[in-house]
């Protein structure tokens, strides 16, 4: 993917209708790198979502705080695929300690998206995040 946060930020901003908005995040969704078959497996789906999540880890150093932690994704939902997306672009690339201080939850208070979706894509929104982060600090002891 190559879509960095401040550039999703800036197109949110240019979108006044939730409904481009959707369609944006189901572009962002289309561009995630193909994750392998092999890697949507039990140890990478994400527990707590509604539709189906595949997270895949890469560490690049480490353990400890400064390793980084590089994420492919996936999802069988495309609105959801391109909530992975965004996951992908606020955390993957960046040291454990910086994921563990980095408030996702602002990011999508920022965009509209807290007020925006069902609860239950607010949940697995959380239950990315929250996997992430555990990635992050299993990775930084």
């Amino acid at each position: 993917m190559t879509t960095t946060l401040d550039e999703i930020v800036a197109n949110f901003e240019l979108l006044d209708e939730w409904d481009d908005r959707y369609r944006y995040l189901i572009e962002l969704g289309k561009s995630l790198e193909p994750l392998p078959e092999g890697a949507h497996n039990d140890t990478n789906k994400v527990r707590g979502c509604a539709s189906q999540v595949w997270l895949d880890l890469h560490r690049e150093g480490g353990p400890g705080p400064q390793t980084r932690l590089f994420f492919r994704g996936d999802s069988d939902a495309h609105i959801v695929r391109g909530l992975v997306a965004l996951a992908l672009a606020i955390f993957s690339g960046r040291k454990a300690e910086e994921i563990l201080a980095t408030d996702a939850f602002a990011i999508y208070e920022k965009l509209g998206l807290a007020a925006h979706l069902t609860p239950q894509r607010s949940n697995g929104v959380r239950a990315m995040i929250e996997r992430i982060k555990s990635d992050a600090r299993t990775t930084a002891m």
